[in-house]
């Protein structure tokens, strides 16, 4: 496996995660919890796990896993690693353009701020 192919795995890592995260919380947004008894808070978050689209974002988070053991065989961690902070900035990009959460901007500063971060970090 060539570093570019290591990049592309945590792409991946990156790209899945975030997916999920934006999955299941669309999901749970289309659900009303009960008010009251656990037992029946526990069947409404057991039915969820059918959900299909649930299902898929668990299966994202088994594929990012592997994306990630990928990259981590030609990548050196400190260097890989920083890079999955991508995924907050592509949740509040994507949570603001599917779910419909406001994008102020202190979040846009943030995400320039991670980017920034990561520029740094991999200077050195």
């Amino acid at each position: 496996m060539t570093n570019k192919f290591a990049w592309l795995a945590v792409a991946g890592t990156i790209l899945l995660t975030g997916y999920g995260q934006i999955v299941i919380k669309w999901r749970v947004n289309a659900i009303q919890l009960p008010n009251s008894g656990m037992l029946a808070k526990a069947f409404v978050l057991f039915k969820l796990l059918l959900d299909p689209w649930i299902v898929s974002a668990l299966a994202g988070a088994f594929l990012a896993s592997l994306c990630w053991m990928l990259a981590m065989t030609r990548l050196p961690l400190s260097v890989a690693y920083p890079f999955t902070s991508l995924s907050f900035a592509i949740v509040i990009l994507a949570s603001a353009v599917f779910l419909g959460e406001t994008l102020t901007a202190w979040k846009i500063v943030g995400a320039i701020l991670i980017g920034a971060g990561l520029v740094a970090i991999s200077q050195g």
